[in-house]
């Protein structure tokens, strides 16, 4: 009997999951730890996580696994579990951001145990860089941390940009390369608890594109291809400082004569234009479309 009563459970649970990958096609799974405490947080979670018939997600208050089935040319876990962190829901790969978690109601307001606190009441902070290999690292605070005040969130970002622009204005493919290398390493540094809810959304959009571009650019020594690589980068990175308090001002220019007359952008802290797309070739060639503060 017992026996019997064991693949009454079990039976169903296969049947559901063959249902769901007839559904989706090119179905992959993840089962990952996803952070609740109520019924009504079971519906949070599944619909943020759907994605029309590409994704479903089924979450267990209990054991608080989530098993994401995903269609894996069209989507990833990952995507589906920053939609399901910006509801604010913290998981194996993605913290909710701090106002997002607020907004809960009181009764969904579960335990952050990947956010521990430390004795002094002050929190730790967790290093999101390898939210792409489920790994956080937690962080202690250091005394010489600047504020939020003190420093905008992304100046760790600007910063080898800037450099690496200028890398390229001068035609010097090593610079870049090497400049490119420390913007892989400010993206790692980016510190997620310190972002807005607008930041942090932005964020996890196009870290992975950032670092992608990036490292196209420190591969490579062929300058016309990191030229490439940088007019996407400057676009992913202008997107996101769009939605953040910059430490302006910063110009955003255009090249009309770039990729066979396609035209290309690029971010600067001067507003005479110093092209990085043809270097002394033309290096006045471009002008100032849009001015961040």
């Amino acid at each position: 009997m017992r026996l019997i009563s064991l693949l009454g459970l079990v039976i169903p649970v296969l049947l559901s999951t063959q249902h769901t990958h007839a559904q989706i096609k090119n179905a992959k799974t993840a089962t990952v730890k996803v952070f609740g405490n109520t019924p009504a947080v079971k519906t949070i979670i599944e619909k943020e996580g759907k994605d029309g018939q590409f994704a479903k997600v089924d979450w267990n208050q209990t054991t608080k696994l989530a098993v994401v089935t995903y269609d894996s040319s069209e989507t990833s876990a990952d995507e589906v579990l920053k939609r399901i962190a910006l509801a604010g829901f913290d998981n194996e790969k993605f913290l909710a951001p701090d106002d997002a978690y607020i907004q809960l109601a009181k009764a969904e307001q579960y335990e952050r145990i990947l956010k521990p606190a430390l004795k002094n009441g002050t929190e730790h902070q967790v290093d999101h860089t390898n939210h792409s290999q489920g790994v956080q690292t937690i962080i202690q605070p250091s005394a010489n941390t600047k504020s939020a005040d003190e420093k905008t969130a992304f100046a760790l970002l600007t910063n080898p940009y800037f450099a690496l622009k200028d890398a390229l204005v001068k035609t010097d493919a090593v610079a870049a390369a090497a400049q490119a290398e420390a913007f892989q390493a400010a993206i790692k540094a980016v510190d997620m608890n310190k972002l807005s809810h607008d930041e942090h959304t932005v964020w996890m959009k196009v870290m992975n594109k950032l670092a992608t571009d990036a490292a196209g650019i420190t591969k490579n020594i062929d300058v016309a291809k990191q030229r490439v690589a940088f007019a996407s980068l400057s676009n992913t990175l202008y997107e996101l400082l769009k939605v953040s308090k910059v430490d302006g001002p910063i110009y955003y220019q255009h090249c009309p004569m770039f990729n066979e007359g396609k035209g290309a952008h690029w971010l600067s802290k001067e507003n005479a234009v110093k092209n990085p797309f043809f270097g002394a070739q033309m290096i006045s060639c471009g002008s100032t479309v849009e001015t961040l503060n």
